[in-house]
């Protein structure tokens, strides 16, 4: 997904350019707000909060009680008012925006916030959003998709949470050049942080030339210049470990190899400020019958509240910052 995001970002929104190839990013965006130059920064955000009821009651254990420190929320699903009602109890809750332009399970989906009269091009023929990012690029109109992510940021303000950031459900709005460039339009016209990665970018960029870099560097500029918070790097490679063949899901063996996995990540995370993506589920009994990522969705769950990731955490001197944070010292550094 993110090196889809780095192809449509370079060839889309920035054009083509013939920009000098020295070094990218000599000083992380970490430093230029004020931490120090060695500093491993992590931002350890949980997605798809207000999904479901498993979702909520999972993440903000996560983040409440274990080592996730945000977490963003689908504004059109039938659990946010529920979210809300949580959030209330939680202080200081990191919480931003997965703005959402797709519903991509079988029995359980949802619409537009703006309605489907409000957004006939953002539907299909039941109604919902579409279930794939490319039925969306191919049939959702610039204009209603700019008037339903504004409808989903006022939404949330209406119903008492400010966003602290805006990022994008299964990267739908990195797959388009038109809806890349509304993406960072809307986060410095609402003060917005935007999760762009636009750092050194190692975790995601494999096999990314150094041309690729160059252009997602300028997107980082621009947000940077407009007086908003960048982060240097992402890791999202969790919802893809699943347990190995005979293994059974029980509670120890989800714990253990998740956050076994999650050590393995954090020792290749370098300087600078990283966005790690988990998916924090406490799957009911009923979750099955939305999707079959109840194991892995669990199993980052029990991982945020392990004893031996938080210890691991602390021994390597990782720093744990939230969106709010970096949004604060963005606006001291001139």
């Amino acid at each position: 997904m993110i090196k889809r995001f780095l192809l449509y970002t370079v060839f889309g929104l920035m054009g083509a350019i013939s920009a000098p190839m020295e070094a990218i990013c000599q000083q992380t965006y970490a430093e230029k707000l004020g931490f120090d130059k060695n500093d491993k920064v992590l931002i350890i955000h949980v997605d798809d909060l207000g999904m479901s009821y498993s979702s909520n009651t999972g993440g903000l254990k996560a983040i409440s009680e274990g080592l996730a420190n945000s977490g963003s929320m689908m504004m059109p699903c039938a659990w946010i008012p529920d979210l809300f009602k949580r959030a209330e109890k939680v202080k200081d809750l990191d919480l931003g925006l997965h703005l959402t332009l797709t519903s991509e399970w079988n029995t359980y989906r949802w619409g537009p916030v703006i309605g489907t009269g409000g957004g006939p091009s953002l539907v299909d023929k039941e109604g919902k959003l579409y279930k794939t990012v490319d039925e969306v690029v191919e049939n959702a109109s610039l204009s209603e998709v700019e008037k339903e992510l504004r409808a989903q940021i006022e939404l949330s303000r209406t119903m008492g949470i400010v966003p602290t950031h805006l990022d994008s459900h299964m990267g739908t709005l990195f797959a388009n050049p038109d809806y890349m460039a509304l993406y960072v339009r809307l986060g410095i016209e609402y003060r917005i942080p935007v999760m762009v990665p636009a750092g050194h970018n190692t975790l995601v960029s494999a096999g990314i030339s150094p041309e690729f870099k160059e252009q997602v560097r300028l997107i980082g500029e621009q947000l940077w210049d407009a007086g908003l918070p960048v982060i240097d790097d992402l890791l999202n490679e969790s919802y893809d470990w699943r347990l190995p063949d005979g293994v059974e899901p029980t509670h120890e063996n989800l714990m253990e190899y998740k956050t076994n996995k999650y050590m393995e990540a954090f020792s290749r995370v370098q300087p600078g400020i990283t966005y790690v993506i988990t998916h924090c589920s406490d799957p009911s009994d009923i979750f099955g019958e939305i999707t079959d990522s109840g194991d892995t969705r669990k199993g980052d769950m029990l991982a945020m509240l392990d004893p031996r990731l938080k210890a691991y955490i602390e021994k390597e001197k990782f720093v744990l910052v939230t969106w709010r944070e970096l949004m604060e010292r963005r606006k001291k550094v001139k």
